[in-house]
């Protein structure tokens, strides 16, 4: 059984929430806008997985 760092796990919890805060912002813009910012969203989140990979430094 692993154990999770409990400060990562309120950074997860809050970068959801400013992902859904985002989200509901985008649904909110007309139509034509919200494509663009769907990418710009789909880009950074491609960008965070990818970045995963490598390790973290000790901070």
């Amino acid at each position: 059984m692993s154990m999770t760092d409990p400060g990562e796990a309120r950074d997860t919890d809050t970068d959801t929430s400013a992902l859904l805060s985002r989200l509901r912002v985008i649904e909110d813009q007309p139509l034509e806008a919200r494509a663009e910012a769907f990418a710009h969203i789909h880009d950074q989140l491609q960008a965070r997985l990818d970045g995963g990979d490598t390790p973290r430094g000790n901070a």
